[in-house]
This record gives C-alpha cells, structure tokens and sequence, in this order.
C-alpha cells in the first residue's frame, strides 16, 4: 500500500520537511507537508528508503516514487 495524499512518498512533492529520527532498521523518519496541502505527515522520503531497502520502492504511474510502507519499519502517519 502507497500511503499519502499525493500519490507518493517522493521528496519532490513535500515541503517543510523536517528530520525527526530514524526506525530501528536505519531509515531516516521525516515530518512534512504535501506541496500545496497544510497538513503535516511523519513518514518516510523514497529517496532515502531505496539506499537501504530498494525492493520497498517502486516508481508510480505519475512518475513519482512510492513506498510499500508494509515493507519497513515505518509508519505513515498524520501528525
């Protein structure tokens, strides 16, 4: 399952991000908006997760990445 309002977990679509840790397994945990959109999500960036777990990224019919988040350590979620 792709989780986000927009299609994607690709850094190219959020905004105000901000670095809040990382999960057990070594990925980076961000906070962040979807261009465009207020409301604030604690998730994972494409970019970052492919480095440590490629087969959890596929690219998206817009062309964006996603993230199979049943496939990490991290959740998405509304914050």
């Amino acid at each position: 399952i792709f989780a986000s309002a927009s299609g994607g977990s690709d850094v190219k679509i959020k905004e105000n991000i901000e670095y809040v840790g990382s999960s057990p397994q070594g990925q980076n945990i961000w906070e962040f908006n979807y261009i465009g959109d207020t409301q604030r999500y604690r998730g994972v960036m494409a970019q970052d997760v492919v480095k440590v777990h490629p087969m959890a990224v596929e690219v998206m019919d817009n062309g964006y990445l996603g993230v199979k988040y049943a496939m990490i350590d991290v959740n998405m979620e509304e914050v």
